[in-house]
């Protein structure tokens, strides 16, 4: 009976262990923590295959190493540099690095685990982190720039690069980043009266500069005109008469002065 009863205890925590085993899974890194990570992270290694997660204080969180995409539920309200307020709305797409998995863990493991590890950390630490860096990023910027022509292109080229670095800084690699963003009618309607109302000015300053360059050539020919007619003396007249006249031609009117003298 004794031994029974033994086999029967043997089998049950064979069961038990079995089932307090856990399988990483495909593309999955496997950051297995014990003692509660008291020791930091130390307390942390990569695991494959079969973890068993029975002791007290043990824990497999699987990270996953494909693409991740994450999006704003809700538009959030930003100002620019001249206090005009708009919207955006990001979304992302990003994925762990492998060889910082155990860093993404503990410095996140207090956000949760299981399936919904990497929601939380979305919605916990980077959505919140994004934020913030847009917030910053609008105060330099006046609305004409960000809606004049690749404005908003610029802007979020700059944040991708913001971000891209501090996802890095958590072990994460950003793939894809997009603010999309928004601004009100009264906003736009505001804008393009003021680029019409540039734009004429620039077409008066162009019509303006030509007619200084048009006076400015009306008054060189005219001082042109007075120097040519100051150098015409009498000789200067007869010589280009003498160069146009044949000779034979006959003369009517008066006949100039030279011509009596050369008689």
């Amino acid at each position: 009976m004794k031994q029974k009863i033994k086999f029967l205890m043997m089998a049950l925590v064979a069961m038990v262990v079995f089932a307090s085993c856990e399988r990483v899974a495909p593309n999955y890194a496997g950051v297995f923590m014990e003692n509660y990570g008291k020791e930091g992270k130390k307390d942390f290694s990569i695991k494959t295959g079969k973890v068993a997660v029975w002791e007290w204080g043990t824990e497999l969180f699987q990270v996953p190493l494909f693409d991740q995409r994450g999006k704003f539920e809700k538009p959030v309200t930003l100002k620019a540099a001249d206090n005009t307020e708009f919207n955006a709305q990001p979304s992302y797409s990003y994925k762990v690095i492998k060889e910082r998995a155990i860093d993404v863990v503990f410095d996140n493991k207090h956000i949760g685990s299981g399936d919904d590890f990497m929601s939380s950390l979305e919605d916990n630490i980077l959505e919140p982190r994004i934020y913030d860096l847009i917030k910053e990023e609008s105060r330099k910027h006046k609305t004409d720039s960000l809606m004049a022509d690749g404005g908003s292109l610029i802007f979020e080229r700059r944040l991708e690069q913001i971000i891209d670095k501090e996802f890095l800084n958590r072990g994460l690699q950003l793939l894809t980043f997009s603010a999309q963003l928004e601004f009100s009618k009264k906003v736009r309607e505001k804008i393009d009266s003021r680029n019409e109302v540039n734009t004429n000015i620039s077409v008066l300053d162009q019509q303006i500069e030509e007619q200084k360059k048009q006076n400015e050539l009306e008054r060189l020919k005219t001082e042109q005109a007075l120097i040519t007619s100051r150098g015409l003396t009498k000789e200067i007249l007869y010589k280009r008469f003498i160069d146009k006249w044949d000779g034979q031609a006959p003369l009517y009117g008066v006949v100039p002065e030279f011509l009596k003298i050369t008689n």
